[in-house]
């Protein structure tokens, strides 16, 4: 497609190729040409974008880290709102010993893949500034989608419960979802602890925007959860509404980052 702005995406799930089909239509019939390029891993698409090989590149938390310490231009353009102001939590077993986040020194702390900053370095960040030292256990389900997935998330819960690990790190709404779909009984877990709020994925651009970057932001933006033909690709992208970019969310990760390293760089 000789012309259009081209997007990059990691590709997660095979939900993903439906989502950015309807999403190039969704452009063309605004008279945007639009065409998208999958990466297998998040260190692939950044590299890929600071070559110029894509035009926006819709990046996890982690890989706006990566993209901003090396580009001061980079922009974060749009997000969805659930995006936005997120929270992890620290899962116990309700009849166990462990009742506060300290009595965790030293145990045994179930974590999701190396590179998600939900249920790995940002909690593993936050115990650590506050004197804990733990023996993480990491799940390594699908490195280098940067724990855009629930794999490693629901096996920790899944040692948690088996008594392979003290305590589990989760998103919060992972934490919701799991409960809803009977992975645990009823109260058979409680939260010790709640992160400090962060953002989550963004689209991402290096320099000033062109045209075409700002109608594609426009029209982003525009997408009305109300209308029926866009709100199936909005349900599939898990989200009701697009909002403008913004980076004041991404502290807790970049001290983490600071502390233990990019997993994805080392």
């Amino acid at each position: 497609m000789s012309g259009a702005l081209v997007l990059g995406a990691v590709a997660y799930d095979a939900k993903v190729v439906p989502i950015w089909d309807g999403f190039r239509a969704y452009f063309a019939a605004r008279d945007l040409a639009f065409d998208y390029v999958l990466y297998t891993n998040y260190e692939r698409q950044v590299d890929a974008q600071l070559r110029g090989e894509v035009d926006v590149a819709w990046n996890s938390p982690l890989a706006w880290i990566d993209v901003a310490a090396r580009r001061r231009d980079a922009q974060a353009i749009a997000m969805r709102d659930t995006d936005r102001d997120l929270t992890s939590v620290v899962l116990v077993r309700d009849s166990g010993p462990i009742r506060a986040l300290g009595d965790l020194r030293g145990k045994r702390v179930g974590v999701g893949a190396a590179d998600s900053p939900q249920a790995t370095l940002i909690p593993l960040v936050e115990l650590a500034e506050a004197g804990i030292d733990v023996q993480p256990v990491r799940h390594d389900v699908l490195l280098g989608k940067h724990g855009d997935h629930i794999g490693g998330e629901r096996d920790a819960v899944k040692a948690l419960l088996a008594g392979d690990v003290d305590a589990a790190c989760v998103i919060d709404g992972n934490h919701v979802a799991f409960a809803r779909e009977g992975l645990f009984a009823p109260n058979a877990l409680r939260a010790i602890h709640h992160t400090g709020r962060y953002d989550h994925c963004n689209m991402t651009v290096l320099g000033e925007l062109s045209p075409q970057l700002a109608r594609f932001r426009e029209l982003l933006l525009a997408m009305s959860y109300d209308d029926p033909a866009v709100r199936p690709l909005l349900d599939l992208e898990g989200l009701k509404a697009w909002l403008p970019g913004r980076t004041t969310g991404y502290a807790l990760l970049a001290r983490a980052v600071e502390r233990f390293g990019h997993p994805g760089r080392r």
